[in-house]
């Protein structure tokens, strides 16, 4: 007989979240992650009694209330909006595009005058029928905006030229005609009081796991061990990469503990000009609002992906979504595994969106 229920590859949010109702309905599940912790890339580091978020920021926000209910069952959360700010050789502006952008920018004053100048400036690609990246931002912003606050950030992301960047990757551009700071329109917003290892911890409170442990060093051992897989892992990988490799895009973190109470003034500072080498600096203590003597930042390069690196962001261009749908249909196949999570969906998804499709998941296998 099958030890456990449920064989779960992976400790981050799908995983834990899955752990979590199949412990509510009494059913028993191996959790088993590769990396020395828990939480996949929501996994914080406490320095100085800061809670470093040690793979990038991450910042809560949901539309979703049953979501919502669900993490602030488990973990009190406190009242942090996001307002990063952009910094353009020098130059200080708001993010999303809000009045405050628009003020900075052109000394406008009103929503009417911002809409004025933003015609204006669009005026020149109206007619164009855009092919690329580049195009389709000027043609919904303009060049000045473009060229400080979109291009250089969104090229150092890619790692290539903004022309050679399919259009489709900025459909839209977020244009408020308000003074409002906040980057997110979702109604619910914050980060767990005390960082999020003690939400997944709560995840994973009726679970066994088992942390510096590869399924891959011991697969069939895994696979006999439980009546049914949940794997949250790259879905090609699964696979042996039988139809080839999906592509992704990775990260590196420079952290870097100073000898002040505060580096920058705002949590996140993104760099928008392509010179500078790093797309953003992450502050760490204003996510809860921290008054420690000392402040740790971290500097975030993005960088071109190996089998040796971390996968961050799936490349959704054609080749790897056709490439995906192949391994898809050969997912399907498998009555025992359930694949989920952004990697075993080949899919970026916000925090709350791998919460919801985790409990519904659950609801239907557990």
């Amino acid at each position: 007989m099958s030890q456990f229920d449920f064989v779960i590859v992976g400790a981050g949010l799908y995983g834990a979240v899955f752990a979590h109702q199949a412990g509510l309905k009494g059913k028993k599940c191996l959790v088993i992650d590769k990396r020395s912790h828990i939480g996949g890339n929501v996994y914080c580091k406490v320095i100085e009694n800061i809670n470093v978020h040690w793979y990038g920021a991450h910042i809560f926000h949901t539309n979703d209330d049953e979501v919502w209910q669900y993490v602030n069952n488990l973990s009190e959360f406190n009242r942090y909006t996001n307002a990063p700010i952009a910094n353009y050789k020098g130059e200080l502006y708001n993010l999303p595009f809000t009045m405050n952008t628009f003020y900075q920018l052109w000394g406008v004053k009103t929503p009417d005058k911002a809409k004025e100048k933003l015609a204006v400036e669009c005026a020149p690609y109206a007619q164009i029928e855009p092919q690329n990246l580049e195009e389709q931002a000027l043609k919904l912003v303009g060049k000045e905006i473009y060229e400080k606050l979109i291009k250089g950030y969104t090229e150092k992301q890619w790692g290539r030229d903004a022309r050679e960047i399919p259009a489709f990757v900025i459909k839209r551009l977020p244009l408020r005609f308000t003074f409002d700071n906040n980057y997110f329109n979702d109604k619910h917003q914050g980060i767990p009081v005390g960082g999020y290892n003690g939400l997944i911890e709560k995840m994973l409170e009726k679970a066994e796991v088992r942390l510096h442990t590869d399924f891959f060093s011991d697969r069939t051992t895994f696979e006999q061990m439980a009546d049914k897989i949940v794997y949250t892992g790259m879905i090609d990988e699964y696979f042996s990469y039988c139809f080839g490799q999906l592509e992704y895009r990775s990260l590196l973190f420079e952290h870097e503990l100073l000898s002040t109470s505060n580096y920058q003034g705002v949590a996140v500072m993104n760099y928008t000009d392509r010179e500078t080498p790093y797309t953003r600096i992450i502050e760490h203590k204003h996510f809860e609002f921290g008054t420690q003597d000392k402040t740790l930042i971290t500097k975030e390069f993005s960088q071109e992906w190996d089998r040796s690196k971390e996968p961050y962001y799936p490349i959704n261009d054609i080749r790897n979504n056709t490439l995906f749908t192949q391994y898809k249909e050969k997912a399907a196949a498998l009555p025992n595994v359930i694949f989920g999570g952004r990697l075993g969906d080949y899919a970026y998804y916000d925090m709350d969106k791998v919460i919801r499709m985790a409990l519904d998941k659950a609801k239907q296998w557990v």
